[in-house]
């Protein structure tokens, strides 16, 4: 079973907010996942991105695989994370 960790919109229209959970690579983007493991709220300003960093790397150990937006989100939060710490 290939898993992938993805973005999955619940918000309203004009108002995007995504879930970001573990699901089966069939599964519909709306449909079943194995877990959710944090959110984005790409309306605030600043962006909040809120992740579980320990069930991230879980599942990274187990083969998941992100999307390209959502491993783009990870990078750019991690350089957030690294200027905050300077």
């Amino acid at each position: 079973m290939a898993v992938h960790i993805r973005l999955s919109r619940i918000g309203a229209k004009k108002r995007p907010f995504y879930r970001i959970l573990v699901a089966d690579h069939r599964s519909p983007n709306s449909g079943r996942f194995l877990e959710n493991i944090g959110t984005y709220d790409p309306t605030s300003d600043p962006a909040e991105f809120a992740i579980d960093a320990d069930r991230l790397s879980y599942w990274r150990s187990k083969g998941a695989q992100p999307s390209a937006t959502l491993d783009r989100l990870i990078k750019r939060q991690a350089r957030v994370a690294a200027a905050e710490a300077k």
